[in-house]
Parts: C-alpha cells; sequence; structure tokens
C-alpha cells in the first residue's frame, strides 16, 4: 500500500521515466503500483510495461472488490504479480488461490510471476517447502501456457530486512527451481523459464545478486519507492 497519495506515485513515475531515458538500451522494466494508481499510468504511459500487484481467478461475476485478469488486459497490464510471500502469510491465500490465480492470468496471456520462498534456510526442509509450493501452485498448467510464466525467488527472511543470500546460494537456489520445473512442465520450459531474485534489492546489490548464474531478472521491493534507488538498479542490471 504504497505510496499513500496520486501526487507521490505521480512523482516517482516521473522521476524513474526521468532517470532511464539517460540509459539508451534498457532491460524490460515492469512497474506494478497499487490498483489505485495503475490504470492512470497504463492507459498513457508506454515507456515501460504495467503490472498489478495481484489478480483474482474468476472472469467476471459478483467479487465485490476483485479484478480479473482479462480487465487488466484490457487497461494495458502486460505483467501480474501471484503469491508474493506478503500475501501468504497476512493475507492467508493458500497455494490452491494462488494456483487458481495463475491459471487464470495465463489464460488471459498475462505475463505471470509466480514468487516462491523459503522462511528460513535453518529450516531442514527448506528446499522441500519452495518444491511444494510449485508443484501445488504450478498444478494443471500446460506447457503452452507456461510461455507467459515467470519464477520469483524471494526468501522471506531477506524481504525488508537487508540479510540476503549469497550468490552461490541463489544460482543453487535458481537451478533446484529450474529442475523441479522440469519435473512439472518438461525441459524446454525448465530451459525457458525467467528465473528472479527478489528480497532487499538495491542499487548496491543488484549487480551482484544478477552476476549469479541462472538469475535473468530481479523482483524489487522498497527500493522501488526511491527514484534515485531504482534506476541505480537498473544501471547496474545494464552494467552501467
Amino acid at each position: 500500500m504504497s505510496p499513500q497519495s496520486h501526487k507521490m506515485a505521480e512523482d516517482i513515475v516521473k522521476n524513474i521515466l526521468f532517470g532511464i531515458k539517460k540509459i539508451k538500451s534498457k532491460p524490460e522494466i515492469v512497474l506494478c503500483p497499487p490498483y489505485v494508481w495503475l490504470t492512470d499510468f497504463s492507459h498513457k504511459i508506454k515507456q515501460v510495461k504495467w503490472g498489478a500487484q495481484d489478480v483474482f481467478w474468476e472472469s467476471s461475476g459478483a467479487y465485490t472488490g476483485e479484478i480479473s485478469a482479462g480487465m487488466l488486459k484490457s487497461s494495458g497490464v502486460t505483467h501480474i504479480i501471484v503469491g508474493h510471500s506478503e500475501r501468504r502469510g497476512s493475507l492467508g491465500e493458500t497455494d490452491d488461490m494462488i494456483n487458481k490465480k495463475i491459471r487464470a492470468a495465463l489464460k488471459a496471456g498475462l505475463k505471470t510471476v509466480l514468487c516462491v520462498g523459503e522462511r528460513s534456510r535453518s529450516e531442514p526442509d527448506f528446499y522441500n517447502f519452495i518444491k511444494d509450493e510449485l508443484f501445488a501452485d504450478l498444478a494443471g498448467v500446460s506447457g503452452r501456457l507456461a510461455k507467459n510464466l515467470l519464477i520469483a525467488y524471494e526468501p522471506l527472511w531477506a524481504i525488508g530486512t537487508g540479510d540476503t543470500p549469497e550468490p552461490d546460494d541463489i544460482f543453487e537456489m535458481a537451478t533446484y527451481i529450474r529442475r523441479n520445473i522440469f519435473d512439472i512442465l518438461g525441459k524446454k520450459a525448465a530451459y525457458e523459464i525467467p528465473v528472479l531474485y527478489g528480497g532487499s534489492v538495491d542499487a548496491k546489490n543488484a549487480a551482484g545478486f544478477l552476476r549469479a548464474k541462472g538469475v535473468n531478472g530481479l523482483l524489487v521491493g522498497g527500493a522501488s519507492l526511491v527514484p534515485n534507488e531504482f534506476v541505480g538498479i537498473v544501471r547496474a542490471s545494464h552494467g552501467i
């Protein structure tokens, strides 16, 4: 629920656009503001892509307060975040709910970012925890629809704490995720689905995360609310 005003949202977007304008060849950038600001930007601004922080699984109906994948797509939204740890933890989202959201978003042709991650590395079964999330969340997803799938590895213990995994640990987890994708969706998906890293990403550590083999991008949290910091992450991802 940030930022808290439309003016603040406008200022963040304006300053990010100004900062990335100086970068001649940019990586793919997707901004995901809250629903109340999202469509105001997605209808007008085309320099970046726009994503939603959540989606509902039904395509239409009397579901007060919910927003469908089709509604978002018709508003210029191209990406959806599903299964973020804060929704799993604070709002009680289950794997069954997440699975229905993923299938609805993929069916609508939206790029769908599935978030998975362990609570703590001290848990002896934390690898199996992520495996269980992947198998449950992607149940019934076809290889054809998986072309629009992205997986974001976001360890819960790293979100907003400043504590982050080592690059070797991220590479190991990215490899583990791809191994499970192979079992769930097949060889093609395992090689082609992008794996992102998220958790206390900032301009100083972004390049290190991206140097981890198997990582194709970043899911940025709090740093995205600070334009100079976010632009620094974009520059780091471009090797500038």
